[in-house]
This record gives C-alpha cells, sequence and structure tokens, in this order.
C-alpha cells in the first residue's frame, strides 16, 4: 500500500538476491546481526528470527577471513539475502563476492582506486551489486582536513568520488546512503544527492542510540526523508536488539503508510473517561499478535468520545462503555462485551477474521 500523498522519486534498480530496491517496488527493510559471525549456529539462528520478524534484507559483518569462510556456511543455511559488510581490507570482498547477494563497503577505509575497482570487476563477474556506505565518522582524511568536521557537503563530496569511480569503470548496479548520528545533516546529505544521482538510496540516521533515543531520532529522520519521496530501503540503527530494528522500521512504515504488515493497533492514551485498562489492554494485545503477519487493523478506545468513529473506521473495534465494550467488526457493532473479557474476544475476533480471509483468497484461486 503506497501512501498517495508521497509522490516517491522513481530511481533505478538493483536486485538484493531477489529483492528489488528502487524503482516503485516496495522501500525494503533491513537490520544486522549483532553476533560473532564466526559462531555460524547463532548467526543463522538471528538472521532466521530476523526474517520471521520482517526483514527482507539482513547484513553480517565480514571484518576477516575466518568469518569470510563462515560467511559462506551462513548463506548456504538461510534464505534471506544478505549483505556482507566489509570494511578496510578489500581482499575480503573479493573473497566472498561469490556468495553475498550484496557487498558493502565504505570509499572513506577501503583506499586506493585500484582496490575499489577490483572489487567493481568482483561484483561485475558475479552480478552482485555494491551498496556504498559513505559515514561521517570515517570520511577520507582530506575532507576532513577541508570541511573542518563533518557535513552534508563533507558527506556528498565523498559519495560523489565514489560515483565517479563507479562511473568510470561503467558500473552501475549499486546503491548508496549517506549517514550521520546527526539528524539535520543526514537529511540534508540524502536531499542533495537525491537530487545528483538516480541510484537507490538506503536511508537511516547512524549510532542512533538507545531504544527509545534511537527510535525517535530514526523515526524523524528517516520519517522526513520518506515523506519527501526520498530512499528506497530503511535501516533503523539502534543499540537494542535487532529485530526492535525491524519493528521500528515497519511502524514509520506503517505509519506513513507505505507499508504494512501485521495488525496495526489505533488506541487512545487513556484518561479517566476510559472504561477499561487501555494501556494493559493495548500491550497484551501487541504481544499475542506478534505472530500475525496479515495486515489488519484493530481500535482499541477507552470511552464514547471517539471510540465509534475509530472502531468504525477499523476492521476491529472496541469502544469503552458502561456497563459493557461495544465491539464493532467491518464498520458495524457486532457484540456487547465485559471488561474481564476483552483481550481474549478481540484476539479471537481477529485471528477469525483472518481465517475467513484466507478462505475467501484460496475459494477466489480455486
Amino acid at each position: 500500500m503506497m501512501s498517495n500523498w508521497i509522490t516517491r522519486k522513481e530511481t533505478k534498480v538493483v536486485d538484493v538476491g531477489g529483492v528489488i530496491v528502487g524503482g516503485k517496488k516496495p522501500i525494503s527493510i533491513q537490520s544486522m546481526t549483532n553476533t560473532n559471525t564466526c559462531d555460524v549456529l547463532s548467526t543463522v539462528k538471528q538472521i532466521n528470527d530476523l526474517q520471521a520478524a520482517g526483514a527482507d534484507i539482513v547484513r553480517v559483518s565480514v571484518p576477516g577471513f575466518d568469518e569470510a569462510a563462515a560467511f559462506k556456511q551462513i548463506k548456504k543455511a538461510v534464505n534471506i539475502p544478505l549483505v556482507a559488510d566489509i570494511h578496510f581490507d578489500y581482499k575480503i570482498a573479493l573473497e566472498v563476492a561469490d556468495t553475498a547477494d550484496c557487498l558493502r563497503i565504505n570509499p572513506g577505509n577501503i583506499g586506493k582506486e585500484s582496490k575499489v575497482n577490483e572489487v567493481i570487476q568482483a561484483a561485475i563477474h558475479n552480478n552482485v551489486p555494491i551498496r556504498v556506505g559513505v559515514n561521517a565518522g570515517s570520511l577520507e582524511k582530506d575532507l576532513q582536513k577541508k570541511y573542518g568536521e563533518p557535513n552534508a557537503d563533507a558527506l556528498v563530496e565523498s559519495a560523489l568520488r565514489h560515483v565517479e569511480i563507479l562511473d568510470k569503470f561503467n558500473f552501475y548496479n549499486y546503491k548508496m546512503s549517506l549517514k550521520a548520528s546527526n539528524i539535520e545533516m543526514t537529511v540534508e546529505a540524502y536531499r542533495k544527492i537525491s537530487k545528483l544521482i538516480d541510484q537507490p538510496l538506503h536511508l537511516g540516521i547512524t549510532e542512533a542510540g538507545s531504544y527509545r533515543a534511537g527510535t525517535v531520532k530514526s523515526s524523524i529522520g528517516v520519517g522526513m526523508l520518506l515523506s519527501e519521496g526520498i530512499g528506497d530501503t530503511i535501516r533503523i540503527s539502534l543499540a537494542s536488539d535487532p529485530i526492535d530494528e525491524i519493528k521500528i522500521g515497519w511502524d514509520i512504515l506503517k505509519s506513513l503508510n507505505i507499508r504494512s504488515r501485521g495488525v496495526k493497533i489505533i488506541a487512545c492514551p487513556s484518561c479517566s473517561r476510559q472504561n477499561f485498562n487501555v494501556i494493559e489492554v493495548v500491550n497484551e494485545l501487541e504481544s499475542r499478535f506478534e505472530d500475525i503477519t496479515e495486515d489488519i487493523e484493530v481500535a482499541i478506545i477507552g470511552c464514547y468520545v471517539n471510540g465509534p468513529g475509530e472502531s468504525k473506521a477499523a476492521d476491529i473495534g472496541l469502544t469503552g462503555a458502561s456497563p459493557q465494550n461495544l465491539l464493532y467488526v467491518d464498520g458495524s457493532p457486532d457484540k456487547k462485551i465485559s471488561s474481564e473479557n476483552l483481550v481474549e474476544e478481540i484476539e479471537d475476533k481477529v485471528r477469525e477474521k483472518i481465517a475467513l480471509r484466507k478462505s475467501v483468497e484460496i475459494i477466489a484461486r480455486s
């Protein structure tokens, strides 16, 4: 579901292991493993957990040749596209080019053009894209000296240097990121690069911080750019469980009506008018709905002020009332339920509706 109030820039496309990034394709959500890459079993488990949470692409750090060997084993054990994250030693990129679905390199720490060219040739030979990752924390030394401190223009200049090398060798199978921990710098850099190149852009506020602070920063920065039609894939960088990055990424896309997955809960903040414990009910439902991937909207409103309007607009809605609350299905009152059985009643109705949809789809296909 693409928002009709956002005019998205149509970029070129790259194929990351079957996930098409760019053009008018859905904006993909990424995260990165934080296990020891050499611990193959733990890394595979985390990748599978990320996929179950809704990840489209997963990035894995490959800092050395031992990790490169482990990466090849990991790739065989999973069925989601993997990006190999390479820093400093371009030879590691050459080592995994025949296995990775994308190679992530940072122009600030890969070094000479000849090294970058070897990575390009390996990418061409194996038909895999490159993600050029420019980061405010690892700008080239001469740019640090020129600008004094990282800023949007420094990020863009670093990116364009790499674009020049890629263009020189007729390589256009790449996507670009320009990240900083500062929202203003990041947003300005992406706005500028978006006007200069037509390659897909990977969005994110790097090193955004803790779960709460990082979620706020990322939601503002990534949300601003997406609302302007900029961006083709996102990674929410949090000092938290990588699965949280996927959940927040989905929440951002759902909030902007760009993509939807799972149960979207609309809930009032609760006040003294509430006829049941809204916060308790919403938290319990959110936990119980973790396994649902189907797109469905549920409204939980504690009183009769906004309850009927929100409940009628949702697939399933609950309006708090006394002595009993009113359950709505598809915009119409369905039945009255007591506050003691709210969670069970709503969960049953949601799963019943999803099961009915699936039955209708099966009949329609047969």
